[in-house]
Order: C-alpha cells, then structure tokens, then sequence
C-alpha cells in the first residue's frame, strides 16, 4: 500500500545507536525533516552529546527539556497517591516516563507543524504502546512511524553497519559490545533487562546496580528520616522543604545508601509475553511506605479499603499505557479526593535493606484517638459490651449455615 507522504517527524532522541539510526534512516526511507525531541527525566547522562550528534546528521529543530520537576509533580507524585504497584512488586518506574514523553511529542508535533511522531520502542515491547496510546489521546490523527517495526536492522550488528555505512559515529562501549543487558533510567528508577537477564535463573553481576550498594556495603547504623506530606504529596525531608523532583532525588540518594529498593521479578507484558526486569527504586520504596503509614492514621477504613481494591487495576492502566484514558482520570479524580486529609509527618527508620515505620503523626487530621484505642481505663469513652451484640448480628448467618449444613461438612 502506498505511504502516505510525510513531510516532518518529531522523533523521540536519546543520542544513542538505535535512535541515531533511526533518525537517518527516517531521513532516508521518508524524505522527510527530523525535529527531535530529548528529555531530561533524570537518568543521570549529559544531553549535550545528543544535541551536537542530532546537528550533525542535519537536524534544524533540536529540542533538549529538563523535565524532571513535570515529571516527579504531574506523574509520579499522582501515582504514588495511589500507592500503585504492578503485580505486587514492580513501582512502575519506566511505565510512567512515557506518558510524559508522549505528550512532549504531541505538543512539538503541533509547535512544529510536524505530521508524525517517531520512537524507538521495539515490537516486542511494552513501551511502543505506551507510546503510542498516549499520542492517541492527545492528537487522534497523528501518524506514527516505528522503525522497529518495519525495518530489517533487527540486530546489533546491522545496527553498527548501518551506522558505519552513514557516518553516524557510535561510541566506544557501544562497538565493543557495552553492557550485557539493556538499561533505562529516570528519576524514578533504573530498570535492567535483555542480554543475560533473560534467563530468569541468571543472578546479575553485583557491578550491575547502578543506585543502591548491596546490603552488607550498606552503613552499620541505621538513619532516621522524618518525612512531611500535604494533600498525599511530601513536600518535606527532616525539615527542609524541597521541589518534588528534590525530594525524590533526595529519597534516592539517601535509599541507595541504605540497600533500599532491588528488584528482580518475572512480570507480564501487555503484548502477552513473559519478560524478567531487574529494578532498583530506593525513593520510590520509601514512598510507598512512607504513604501507607500516613494514610493508616488519617484514612477512614472503607476508603482504605476501596483504594486498595482499585490500586491493582490503576497500575494495570499505567503499566498497559493507558494513562490519559477516561477511566485513569476518573480514578484518579476519587484518588485525589480521598488525598484531602493525607497530612503530617511520618518517621522512618532505614537499615541495610529494610524500611521501618517508626512514628507516624498528623495534629489535623488524624482518625487515631488514643482515648478508644488504650487498653486501660477509657472512662466510658468505648462501651465494651456493645461488641456482644456486634459479634452475633456478624455469626448470624454463619450460625444459620452451620445449623443446616454442619453436619455435612
């Protein structure tokens, strides 16, 4: 079928092989000009390599946005209000960079009178569609051009050769082979996968972690952090306040420490196959914690309870990619609600490896009231023979079933 003729493309630049290849090759195969767009989310690398390699290859529109501050506000403070995890372990870390990236796409593709957007997600991947649905949401008739899948560079070799072919310069670690699995970084996270990892029964290289020492590296005392929230965000450490983007680099630096926040798991991807990912995520482990036990104060039970009955299938929506859908809004419209009273301070304990709430407090708004809860002489504040009648209404039925049933059983 014949291409629809493209004129420019606003591709998703990182200065690395694949999408130094991409950008070329979509000059070659499409005719059309490149704008690309690089974000600084926090992975920690010199962006400056990818503005100069994105000139040389011809490039007269090169965007490079620090994000970071977006990123922690708008993303990831959000989903932590939700105490999101995917299948009982993963923080979500890559999943919910692309949201981001995606609508910084759209909205360059508007800036820029661009008709299509590019990335460099493979086929077998979950990020092409993370990718993709957010542009989706955003700007319905936007083209989008994948190289993974319509290309025949389907290995590293073809990739250098291609390279070498046009002149595209790729780095040392790059040509010697680099590291032996695939790594993505963000402020949130490192993730780590391919390469060795997929054999899920290889144990990684100790030299593979990148944010966190290994718990016997870890200090021989632990370290008190006392964290502030307001409305379900922190917005301070041990009494300073900071940005989100510095409270969760912050949160890292001190977790990596202290061995908080390794991973290595067996997860489901949205296009049905098994993939294994290495993580390491020490702010985020602290926050999660840190979130649960401010919420255990000032949270009523049945909302405690609701959110957690919700929680598995918000991160479902952000792990499938489905961050700007309806039903992601309206969940996270009640989750924002239910954040109104998520206020005070919570003190944590770190120790090689583990987290240990050891106080948790909120003047406002804490449902915690010491004069019901004591074991010892409430002055008539708890009524402890109201619990009889309590106890038989609840064994009714169980009562009934056993009287015509039990005997069966």
């Amino acid at each position: 079928m014949k291409q629809k003729k493209t004129s420019k493309v606003v591709l998703a630049y990182s200065g690395g092989l694949d999408t130094s290849v991409i950008l070329k090759w979509l000059q070659d195969r499409y005719g059309c000009e490149v704008v690309t767009f690089t974000a600084d989310i926090g992975q920690r690398e010199e962006l400056a390599p990818a503005r100069r390699k994105a000139r040389q290859l011809g490039v007269k529109q090169i965007f490079v946005e620090d994000l970071r501050e977006e990123f922690v506000r708008d993303f990831v403070f959000p989903m932590f209000r939700a105490n999101a995890v995917y299948e009982g372990e993963y923080l979500l870390g890559t999943s919910i960079a692309r949201p981001l990236i995606a609508k910084r796409l759209v909205e360059i593709a508007r800036a820029t009178g661009a008709d299509a957007i590019s990335h460099g997600a493979t086929g077998k991947g979950n990020d092409q569609v993370r990718f993709e649905l957010g542009a989706y949401a955003l700007m319905p008739d936007v083209r989008i051009i994948a190289p993974w899948r319509e290309w025949d560079l389907l290995s590293r070799e073809k990739l250098l050769a291609y390279a070498d072919s046009h002149g595209i310069a790729v780095d040392f670690k790059k040509r010697t082979g680099g590291a032996p699995y695939s790594m993505d970084a963000n402020l949130l996270h490192i993730s780590y996968e391919g390469g060795m990892l997929e054999d899920p029964d290889f144990e990684p290289e100790e030299s593979m972690w990148r944010m966190t020492v290994p718990p016997h590296k870890a200090p021989n005392r632990a370290e008190t952090l006392e964290l502030e929230y307001r409305c379900g965000d922190i917005v301070a450490v041990n009494g300073r306040k900071l940005t989100p983007a510095k409270v969760l680099a912050t949160l890292n630096r001190i977790g990596g420490k202290h061995a908080i926040g390794r991973l290595d798991m067996v997860e489901n991807r949205y296009v049905g196959m098994k993939s294994r990912g290495c993580y390491e995520t020490p702010g985020g482990t602290i926050m999660l914690r840190a979130h649960r036990a401010m919420e255990s104060i000032t949270l009523d039970r049945e909302v405690v309870a609701l959110k957690d009955d919700l929680m598995p299938r918000y991160a479902r929506m952000v792990y499938n990619g489905y961050w700007f859908s309806p039903e992601r809004r309206l969940l996270q419209s009640l989750i924002d609600i239910s954040q109104t009273p998520v206020n005070g301070q919570v003190r944590l304990k770190l120790y090689k490896g583990t987290i240990v709430v050891t106080g948790r407090k909120s003047p406002r708004d804490s449902l915690f009231d010491p004069r019901i809860a004591t074991f010892d002489d409430d002055a008539g504040a708890y009524n402890q023979a109201d619990a009889d009648g309590f106890i038989r209404l609840n064994a009714l039925r169980l009562r009934i079933a056993a009287k015509l049933h039990g005997r069966e059983r």
